[in-house]
């Protein structure tokens, strides 16, 4: 038989004092309602010695709050890379006392309906609603029946609802900084978009953003980029045709990879032509893939913020329901997470 669960009449009884006064030194009311410090010590130890926890329902009832909020994703919860997104959302909820329920759509609009609904139905507090990838979404109506932000995602309606994204242009920049800071000004080429800004593989927000920031440094720089092979998909596989594509044309100076299964891709091509990575070849990419620490040479890249970025998206839910509670308006806009650049040793001066 499973012990029985301390009530509040339990911790009034201990500590001697009426239920009414027990409940408000546990709510946190005490000294407002002029409880003397020597009462108020003695129910905060007889809870303590009981292990008294308050009933989440009825506190949920009185405060109209069920310190519950909901985390909706299409395939993040399941995925490697993006581990620690949830583990930042956790972090931030647990900071706050906060239970995080999380679910997985598999990217089935059916399963997200129901999903968003069994949050609702559990009367959560906000919901963060999760992207794999950058992308643009359409916000699913169900959603706006309480708090909620976007994480990793862009609302194709105007106005809808706070987004959390890595910040891509940025990232963009930092890619293209680092070649021109080991002194590279030409042979620099592209794989996974560009060389203009309408040349993107399908979907993500990602290629426009990152390539939007490597070709307003290059640009101010003076430099051209040499060529960029556009890639039908961003795995090792497309980085390898589109370098050997390269290759045939001459031999580059440096290659900026639009993630790190790209430049998986290319340093196996570098290697079939004789080339090594820094030497003769410098290589930068994006997302700090496990993948990038175990290639050799290791890999700079530019370093998704998984983590800050499930963190930012628990706070900035928790501004929106604050905002619900007072009767303001929700919030919209953007909120933008820095991407550090992780420095290793596959970009290096050009060789002669």
């Amino acid at each position: 038989m499973s012990p029985r669960r301390v009530t509040l009449a339990d911790v009034a009884k201990a500590a001697g004092v009426s239920p009414t006064t027990a409940s408000l030194v546990l709510s946190g009311r005490g000294r407002e309602m002029r409880i003397s410090e020597e009462v108020e010590q003695r129910v905060l130890k007889a809870a303590d010695e009981s292990q008294y926890r308050p009933n989440a329902v009825s506190v949920g009832l009185r405060t109209g709050t069920t310190r519950t909020i909901g985390f909706v994703s299409d395939t993040v919860a399941t995925s490697r890379l993006a581990g620690d997104m949830i583990k930042g959302a956790l972090e931030a909820a647990r900071d706050r006392g906060v239970m995080l329920f999380i679910g997985e759509t598999e990217g089935d609009p059916e399963l997200e309906r129901r999903l968003l609904q069994a949050m609702h139905d559990r009367q959560v507090d906000g919901i963060v609603l999760a992207s794999m990838y950058t992308r643009t979404i359409k916000v699913p109506k169900e959603i706006t029946a309480s708090p909620a932000v976007l994480l990793n995602a862009l609302s194709r309606q105007p106005a809808a609802l706070p987004s959390i994204l890595p910040d891509e242009v940025e990232a963009g920049r930092a890619a293209a900084r680092v070649l021109l800071e080991a002194g590279h000004r030409d042979g620099i080429h592209l794989i996974g978009a560009g060389p203009r800004a309408r040349d993107l593989p399908p979907g993500g927000a990602a290629a426009v953003e990152r390539l939007a920031g490597i070709r307003e440094v290059l640009k101010e720089a003076g430099v051209k980029i040499a060529g960029a092979p556009l890639s039908a998909d961003w795995q090792p596989e497309y980085g390898l045709e589109a370098t050997r594509a390269i290759l045939e044309a001459g031999r580059p100076r440096a290659l900026i990879c639009f993630n790190d299964r790209i430049a998986f891709g290319a340093y196996q091509a570098l290697g079939e032509y004789g080339l090594r990575v820094p030497e003769d070849v410098s290589v930068v990419a994006f997302d700090d893939h496990p993948l990038a620490s175990w290639m050799r040479p290791k890999l700079t890249t530019v370093a998704l913020p998984h983590y800050e970025l499930g963190r930012k998206a628990v706070d900035v839910l928790f501004t929106e329901i604050r905002h619900h509670r007072a009767g303001a308006a929700r919030e919209t806009g953007v909120h933008r997470v820095p991407m550090p650049l992780r420095e290793r040793e596959s970009v290096a001066p050009p060789g002669p």
